[in-house]
């Protein structure tokens, strides 16, 4: 079997492309996106009409959902197998999810509960994946150099989003920045249900729009939905980044921190900022060898679980996260991982596995063989293949 997988540098690729070679599946890889991020629509077409028509493929595969992909496939008359791993997404309100092509695969409930009904049996809810085999590989071939390099007692892998939260732009009246600071910070106490949209109307999301300069406007061929702009892509990640923020000064006022960020640290003096790591090198030693791993889970991340909560299990290690809804779902809290739902039940839990290693470690370690025999790429994407090839009934 053979299929092609349209790249755009993802971190997730490399692990799914892996997965799929176990598999015994023939891989075409296009990765004109990676160095190219200018190109247009047009010109991918161009590029990819030809070889998906003419290729023989029996899908075709994403990271996200490129809407001029699942328009040629359509044509072809071939699957499309996209894999949400972000939110938000925006082109999942192109027309084109509802392509009969498509089989798009959501890790978030609530996109799924948003989307689904644009493509009935063709849009799934699924969680998320590691590839414990690479990083089990690199962990076991670290040397003690770099376990020491990377040692730390608590850990954060990230952007604080200041310098990508596009909320810095909006040039509000007074009003309307008072109603939506009230919106943030209520969001900021509640953790597990995320409410910003209920509380955005549409004529304060076109006002919204209107006074942020350079604001995201919906395509032709695009369902409008303001509201849901508005609320994911500009004020919940406010939210993120006011959270990150402050959940990581006062961490770092109490504690030995490490952020691994490319983003301005220098409203927290106390936090060791140790730059970009990479992700398939360092990362996974950075999870094995912190006493505490941190994830705070992006808000536009309304109910599922983020990547990062498998990249931490997966290389066994300790993780504390903020609660999300779904966890229960897939983790058992305090034999898997452990969840906070205040900052200052973070610090009390901080302060609480930092002094008990052993339990830190039978954590880690019944989190990881969660993932190992549940949560792999390997697991997964088998999943994906059985739900989008159904086997007919006789």
């Amino acid at each position: 079997m053979k299929i092609y997988i349209y790249r755009y540098g993802s971190i997730c690729e490399p692990d799914v492309i892996e997965s799929f070679k176990r598999m015994g599946l023939s891989v075409d890889e296009e990765t004109m996106e990676i160095t190219r991020k200018d190109l247009s629509p047009a010109e991918c077409v161009q590029r990819v009409s030809p070889k998906i028509i003419d290729g023989g493929y029996s899908f075709v595969f994403t990271i996200n959902f490129f809407p001029w992909l699942s328009d040629v496939c359509r044509i072809a008359n071939v699957v499309y197998i996209s894999l949400i791993v972000d939110s938000p997404v925006l082109e999942l309100y192109s027309n084109s999810i509802s392509n009969p092509c498509n089989r798009i695969f959501l890790f978030d409930k609530e996109l799924y509960n948003e989307f689904h009904r644009y493509n009935p049996g063709h849009i799934f809810h699924i969680p998320l994946a590691a590839n414990t085999q690479r990083t089990d590989m690199v962990i076991a071939n670290a040397t003690e150099e770099q376990k020491s390099h990377f040692a730390g007692d608590i850990s954060f892998i990230g952007s604080t989003y200041q310098e990508k939260c596009p909320f810095n732009r909006a040039k509000l009246n007074e009003f309307d920045r008072g109603y939506i600071d009230g919106i943030i910070e209520s969001q900021l106490k509640v953790y597990g249900y995320n409410f910003v949209e209920e509380l955005v109307s549409d004529d304060l999301a076109e006002r919204f729009l209107e006074c942020t300069p350079g604001s995201y406007r919906f395509p032709e061929g695009y369902r409008k939905n303001n509201k849901a702009l508005v609320s994911q892509l500009y004020i919940s990640v406010k939210v993120a980044e006011q959270e990150r923020l402050r959940v990581l000064k006062k961490l770092s006022d109490s504690f030995n921190v490490d952020i691994y960020t490319g983003s301005d640290t220098s409203s927290m003096p106390h936090i060791h900022n140790r730059g970009f790591a990479k992700s398939l090198t360092d990362m996974p030693i950075i999870f094995n060898q912190s006493k505490i791993n941190l994830n705070i889970t992006a808000k536009s991340i309304r109910s599922g679980l983020s990547l990062r909560i498998f990249d931490v299990l997966g290389c066994e290690g300790f993780l504390i996260t903020n609660y999300q809804a779904e966890i229960p779902e897939f983790f058992q809290i305090g034999k898997d991982l452990v969840t906070y739902e205040s900052t200052d039940n973070l610090v009390e839990l901080c302060d609480y596995y930092l002094k008990h290693e052993d339990e830190r470690r039978e954590i880690a370690h019944h989190g990881y063989e969660t993932v190992k025999k549940y949560h792999t790429y390997d697991t997964r994407l088998l999943q994906i293949i059985d739900l989008s090839f159904p086997a007919k009934s006789s």
